[in-house]
C-alpha cells in the first residue's frame, strides 16, 4: 500500500473504518429487540455508516482504478440498504420515483460491470460474481413487480421486506470484509457468509411471521 498516493491511502483506510463500524452497528440492531430505541438508533447510524462505504467504495473504483469488483458488492449493499430503509419509512408499493431512480441506477451498474467483465476476461470466481449479480438483480426485480401487487394483499409485507433486505445489506458488507481479510479461503471466505445471511433472512421471517399470526397482526418496527 505504501505505492499508494495519500488520498489513495486515505480512502482506503476510511471505506475500511466506515465498514467496520457499520459491522457492528448492524450486529447490534441484529440483537437488539426490534422496534426498541437501541435498535432503531444501531438501524440509523448502520445506514450513516453504509453511506461511508459507498461512497469510499465508488471513489476506489471510479477515482483510483481499484477492485471494480469492489463497485458490484458497494452496490449490493448499499441497494439492499437503500430499499430496507425506504420500506420502512413508506410501508406501501406504491411506486415512488426515489425507489424507480434506485433500482434503475443498479441495473445500470452492473449491467456496467458484466460488460467490464466481458472486456477483461473473469479473475473472480464464478461462484461469487453469478450470486452476487443474481441476488442484486433478484431483488432489483422484486421491487419493480411488487407495484403489481393489490395494496390490500400487499399489506403487511413491508415488515418482511425490511428485514430481509436490512440482513441481506448486512451480509454483503460481511462477505466483502470477509473476502477481503481472508483471500486465501476464497471463494468459501466470500460466498459462506452469505449462506450466513440467507438462513438469518429465513430465521428471522419465520419466527415473526409466526409472531404476527399468533397476534392477528403486523409488527412495527
Amino acid at each position: 500500500m505504501n505505492h499508494y498516493s495519500f488520498f489513495h491511502r486515505t480512502n482506503i483506510f476510511a471505506h475500511i473504518i466506515a465498514g467496520s463500524i457499520a459491522l457492528l452497528l448492524g450486529l447490534l440492531a441484529l440483537v437488539t429487540p426490534k422496534g426498541g430505541r437501541l435498535h432503531r438508533q444501531a438501524g440509523n447510524y448502520f445506514m450513516i455508516f453504509l453511506c461511508g462505504v459507498i461512497l469510499t467504495g465508488f471513489i476506489g473504483v471510479f477515482i483510483f482504478k481499484r477492485n471494480t469488483f469492489l463497485l458490484i458488492i458497494t452496490i449490493l449493499s448499499g441497494y439492499y440498504g437503500f430499499s430496507g430503509y425506504r420500506i420502512l419509512q413508506t410501508k406501501t408499493n406504491i411506486p415512488q420515483w426515489p425507489d424507480i431512480v434506485a433500482a434503475v441506477f443498479s441495473v445500470a451498474v452492473v449491467t456496467y460491470f458484466l460488460y467490464y467483465l466481458h472486456q477483461t476476461g473473469m479473475y473472480w470466481s464464478p461462484v461469487i460474481i453469478y450470486s452476487t449479480v443474481g441476488a442484486l438483480f433478484l431483488i432489483v426485480s422484486y421491487d419493480l413487480i411488487r407495484y403489481l401487487i393489490p395494496r390490500e394483499q400487499y399489506k403487511g409485507l413491508w415488515l418482511y421486506e425490511h428485514i430481509y433486505k436490512m440482513i441481506g445489506a448486512f451480509t454483503a458488507l460481511l462477505s466483502a470484509f470477509s473476502g477481503t481479510v481472508f483471500p486465501q479461503y476464497q471463494p468459501y471466505s466470500q460466498f459462506l457468509p452469505s449462506v450466513f445471511g440467507v438462513l438469518l433472512q429465513i430465521g428471522f421471517i419465520v419466527t415473526y411471521r409466526r409472531i404476527n399470526t399468533g397476534e392477528g397482526n403486523v409488527g412495527s418496527l
